[in-house]
């Protein structure tokens, strides 16, 4: 313990350790009575601080470092005079650095800031930023607070801003109601993250899908449905540009939680979601990776755009079946749910054929003999049997499958 604190129950904890399990784990009960919290309000234990402190004097010999004291977290009369004086560009840069600052202090300083609202401050420069395109328009667009001065600068400071305001809304990894509260507004901050990815800092697009991911997990439905082509297109164009490896990570949960709701699948494929997504397979990503490209495959595959797509792709079927049985149990299911979408609705007598020459149908006769996994041994078999009679003459075909499908 270096900051000792005492909670509604009386039990003390290390601040640190007791504001994850509060915070970020979202717990709301004590750890060791399982009482729930009255509140998250955590004294300072200064007694057992000092005690440990001197503990750490008297064994210093001993190689033991004595601590600082602890500075005291920020207090909400605090971050909104800071807020206040963000308003200011001659100052904004400095206030927001210390506002960074103070938000990775601690799990607590962030939840200030938050009940500040801090998040909407933050995220009103961002929405300034992407809807200004000279100097002239962000005076005559910026909230009555919000003091412009002149110069050919402004228009470089306010971008600065948004971009360090993108940093800090991420790290405060905010509640979900401070996200709903952001998805409101007609939209009016999710349009500004798209403006933000469609633009050329590959940090903060990196930040701003990161973002969206975490907004469009708390989103309604009504908000996914009616997401805009130019969404996809952007989500794509991160995945293209690889520029990190968090940022196609959240583009690709993105995708994963949004295909499945109305046209979405449809706005995917048309964006070019599928060959770009088998060209990232190839690169052979690691096992997370891999699971999360064929969960999107699987899906964009329940659509005849999207299977279109993929056969037209000259590796597509060979990769998908090339990731059987080498990554993971849930990798080998999602490829074999992609190879019986194809199966049973686009299997032309030239991709049955180009299946049983890729080493496709080998790949499956070894599925429904190894230890795969039951719901992916019957799909395997499913489209083995399916298909019987034009693969009758390979070798790898079980004489069970033959004789009741002649």
């Amino acid at each position: 313990m270096k900051d000792p604190v005492t909670i509604s129950t009386g039990i003390t904890y290390d601040r640190e350790s007791i504001e994850k399990w509060i915070f970020s784990r979202k717990n709301t009960t004590c750890p060791i009575t399982k009482q729930l919290l009255s509140d998250a309000d955590m004294i300072p234990n200064h007694t057992l601080r000092r005690l440990i402190q001197s503990w750490c004097s008297l064994n210093a010999s001993n190689g033991v470092e004595r601590f600082p004291t602890p500075k005291p977290p920020a207090n909400k009369t605090q971050i909104v005079k800071l807020l206040n004086d963000a308003k200011s560009p001659l100052i904004q840069t400095q206030c927001l650095r210390r506002l960074r600052s103070i938000a990775s202090a601690s799990e607590a300083n962030k939840r200030c800031i938050e009940s500040a609202s801090g998040a909407e401050f933050l995220a009103s420069l961002i929405n300034l930023s992407t809807t200004t395109t000279t100097t002239t328009a962000a005076a005559d667009t910026a909230p009555a607070s919000y003091s412009f001065v002149d110069g050919n600068d402004s228009f470089d400071q306010l971008k600065r801003s948004s971009d360090e305001a993108l940093s800090i809304l991420h790290h405060l990894k905010l509640s979900d109601g401070a996200l709903r509260s952001l998805a409101g507004n007609n939209g009016q901050f999710i349009n500004s993250l798209l403006r933000v990815m469609q633009g050329e800092n590959n940090e903060s697009r990196a930040y701003a899908v990161l973002l969206m991911n975490s907004i469009l997990e708390v989103a309604q439905s009504m908000e996914i449905t009616s997401l805009k082509a130019k969404f996809f297109t952007e989500l794509v164009r991160i995945l293209r540009d690889r520029i990190s490896y968090k940022a196609s990570k959240a583009s690709l949960q993105l995708l994963i939680n949004v295909c499945p709701w109305g046209r979405n699948r449809v706005k995917a494929v048309e964006a070019g979601a599928v060959p770009v997504l088998i060209d990232l397979l190839l690169d052979s990503p690691e096992k997370r990776a891999a699971e999360m490209i064929l969960t999107v495959l699987d899906q964009l595959c329940h659509c005849a755009e999207g299977r279109s797509e993929f056969l037209k792709h000259g590796a597509g079927l060979a990769v998908v079946s090339k990731k059987l049985l080498r990554v993971s149990k849930v990798a080998s299911e999602r490829a074999v749910r992609v190879l019986v979408s194809i199966s049973k609705f686009s299997a032309t007598p030239s991709v049955v054929q180009e299946m049983l020459q890729l080493g496709v149908v080998t790949k499956l006769c070894l599925v429904i003999q190894v230890d795969s996994g039951k719901k992916t041994k019957e799909k395997a078999r499913e489209i083995l049997k399916m298909h019987a009679r034009a693969w009758k003459n390979s070798s790898c075909i079980p004489i069970t499958l033959l004789s009741s499908y002649p």
